[in-house]
């Protein structure tokens, strides 16, 4: 959308006459500024009339609107099946950038300040193929930390202490990817059941910070302080080198479906901001109740207004969009890969060198759009997750239940190179955020201590929740002492990490993995602000091995280009920044149809050198092996290759008692189901 919209600037501004606050609305009949007492934010101290232009804009000027100062809307118009018109109702600017709450639980906008020193801190402007995001969530994160003070944790200037940000920094992630931080809500039913919205997706407003998230001091220290302690969280982790990425939710605000709550899009033009029938049932592709209607000029605008704010006002590096399949609805609410907002998106100049991921998937029809979204964005690849658990997970319980797995190493070879199969080839390898698990799932414990979910204790009857995991408990459902089990659990634990880590793409590692966190089979956890949820920092032994297991991977990563190409290689010639792949089988052989494709023959070598443009030449030698029996694995001798360094064997927490040093044609015994990475010189 281009800055010089006819709609022009939206909200509040501050003008040489005094606040001026513009909203839109096409079909009102009148529009009323509120003004509170400042001693009562329910008491209506001023209201003024606001004049409607020919865009649809309602606006007006007054020096009533200062910083600080609470306000509200009054909005009448028709009545009919698509409108909630109500002259008596309070509504919030959608626009409003900072929000405050009523003894009685209402809301209302404030006039912010901005005013912040940057102290000439820039964003950190991570690599693509450097980048390793870290999804997590402000309070969980840090609420249980011992070496916090009390008022820091949960909070965003807990994410941001030196024990914290040295945490992120030891373990080797570069960007901290953020649940929702914009303004929620808990849906009704939740309140009823005596439950909350844990995880924040469910929207009020797209411009302020979520209150609860900041410390007491901030809360309760006037206008512009919780703004304040987000930018200084943001401030201290780009001096540390570490990005932050926010998980935005725009397809569906708080609102709900009809029956729901009225603060602010519904009463100011629900015909225009929510998909609708003619007789005013709600087409919802979200699941959430309502959906935005991304087919109007204002709902694309709302968008690109709020990602310029967090972007440049509050210098966030990047954006995830939850359920973006529908911000590329159309009209019909049928997805476009060149709807007009997912190309303002990346096209917009405001936005440039900012990180854009994309959920590629919604609730609707035609819903999975997985590697159909324009060049520029990155899409969790849930091809890569669903292969990588089921080849370490259900393929090995296939095969202990019926001799053979379902599957040969094929599909998963393609998934650790790029997916080049799903995305493509101008979009190369980076188009792929790879993920093992999300924040909505099985952690990566439970996925090999758990065949179904548990999800009692949500009120749903164990009704919610997928019950498409591909885990596998190993042979006790649940948490057991027994050695052997807890002994492959951690080796497999080991596998699912090391394909992450170790594959092409953008990889995304959920806060907690590293430590094997466990939810106790919940995979639906959105509900549960506890301990069930909070990351618990008293590790046991397997644990700290763990998390070493994960650093090591990371620095491997960091140290290892061939591991992470830009673009996709095309057989016959070298193109930079690709990665030149060679593949054998067992025997040091090339692959064979029956090597890629059959069951029985799970094993594979994978040699890819790096064509680099800006670091050191590099060649890595992977071996994968998914079968519970040991296998002799001969190294391929290939031009150029001298020799092999073991760099790190999953059948092992610690690889410092293995041979390190290998030869081109030598035999190695490969451990059951495990992964080995070597370093090829010559």
């Amino acid at each position: 959308m281009a800055s010089n919209d006819p709609l022009g600037h939206l909200g509040v501004r501050q003008t040489p006459r005094g606040g001026e606050l513009r909203v839109f609305s096409t079909h009102a009949t009148a529009v009323e500024l509120c003004i509170f007492a400042p001693d009562d934010p329910t008491w209506i101290a001023e209201t003024h009339a606001m004049h409607r232009m020919r865009s649809g804009v309602w606006h007006i000027t007054t020096r009533s609107l200062a910083p600080g100062v609470r306000y509200g809307l009054r909005v009448d118009g028709p009545t009919g099946p698509t409108h909630a018109f109500d002259p008596e109702r309070v509504l919030l600017d959608p626009y409003a950038r900072g929000l405050a709450r009523t003894p009685d639980g209402d809301w209302r906008g404030y006039v912010q300040d901005d005013a912040f020193d940057w102290g000439g801190v820039q964003k950190p402007r991570i690599p693509l193929d450097h980048t390793v995001l870290y999804e997590a969530h402000v309070k969980g994160l840090t609420k249980l930390a011992p070496e916090l003070p009390d008022e820091l944790r949960g909070t965003y200037a807990g994410l941001a202490h030196p024990s914290t940000i040295g945490y992120l920094k030891d373990l080797g992630v570069t960007t901290v990817e953020l649940l929702p931080i914009h303004q929620f809500v808990s849906e009704q039913r939740l309140q009823g059941q005596g439950l909350v919205n844990y995880w924040g997706y469910n929207t009020l407003n797209f411009f302020t910070p979520h209150a609860a998230y900041a410390t007491r001091q901030a809360q309760f220290g006037g206008t512009g302080a919780v703004l304040r302690e987000v930018k200084g969280m943001v401030k201290l982790l780009h001096e540390a080198g570490l990005e932050v990425v926010l998980d935005v939710v725009y397809n569906h605000t708080s609102e709900e479906g009809p029956e729901g709550p009225t603060t602010s899009f519904r009463g100011i033009d629900a015909a225009t901001y929510y998909r609708q029938t003619p007789d005013g049932a709600y087409i919802d592709t979200t699941g959430c109740g309502n959906t935005i209607d991304f087919s109007q000029p204002v709902a694309q605008r709302l968008v690109l207004d709020s990602l310029r704010y967090w972007a440049n006002e509050v210098q966030v590096d990047g954006f995830r969009f939850d359920l973006m399949a529908t911000l590329g609805r159309d009209a019909g609410a049928e997805f476009d890969p060149q709807h007009p907002l997912l190309r303002a998106i990346l096209d917009d100049p405001a936005l440039q060198g900012v990180k854009m991921i994309a959920e590629p998937w919604d609730v609707g029809m035609g819903g999975w759009q997985v590697g159909a979204f324009p060049n520029g964005y990155h899409e969790w690849n849930d091809g890569f997750r669903d292969r990588a658990r089921a080849f370490w997970l259900t393929d090995v319980g296939t095969a202990r239940a019926h001799g053979t797995a379902s599957e040969g190493i094929g599909s998963l070879a393609r998934r650790i190179t790029g997916s080049a199969h799903v995305f493509a080839a101008e979009r190369g390898p980076l188009a792929s955020v790879n993920f093992i698990t999300a924040h909505d799932g099985f952690t990566v414990a439970d996925l090999t201590a758990y065949n179904s979910k548990h999800n009692i204790g949500n009120g749903e009857d164990n009704r919610d929740g997928t019950d498409n995991n591909r885990s596998f408990n190993f042979g006790v459902e649940g948490l057991t002492d027994d050695p052997v089990i807890t002994t492959a659990r951690r080796k497999a634990m080991r596998n699912l990490l090391g394909t992450l880590l170790l594959s092409a793409g953008i990889p995304m590692i959920t806060a907690g993995d590293e430590i094997g966190r466990s939810q106790r089979g919940n995979n639906n956890a959105y509900c549960h602000d506890s301990e069930l949820t909070w990351l618990d920092w008293d590790h046991d032994g397997w644990q700290q091995d763990l998390y070493r297991v994960v650093r090591r991977l990371l620095r491997l990563r960091r140290e290892n280009p061939a591991l992470r190409p830009v673009r996709y290689g095309r057989w016959g010639e070298t193109v930079p920044n690709a990665t030149q792949m060679d593949w054998f089988n067992k025997d040091g052989q090339a692959m064979t149809m029956t090597d890629w494709d059959s069951p029985a023959e799970r094993t594979l070598q994978y040699l890819a050198a790096s064509t680099p443009e800006f670091e050191e030449f590099n060649r890595i030698l992977l071996i994968v092996h998914g079968i519970e029996e040991p296998v002799e694995v001969t190294l391929p001798a290939h031009d150029g290759v001298e020799g092999y360094t073991l760099l790190w064997d999953s059948s092992h927490d610690d690889i410092t008692d293995q041979v390190s040093e290998h030869a081109p044609g030598e035999t190695l015994v490969v451990g059951p189901t495990s992964m080995l990475l070597f370093r090829a010189h010559g």
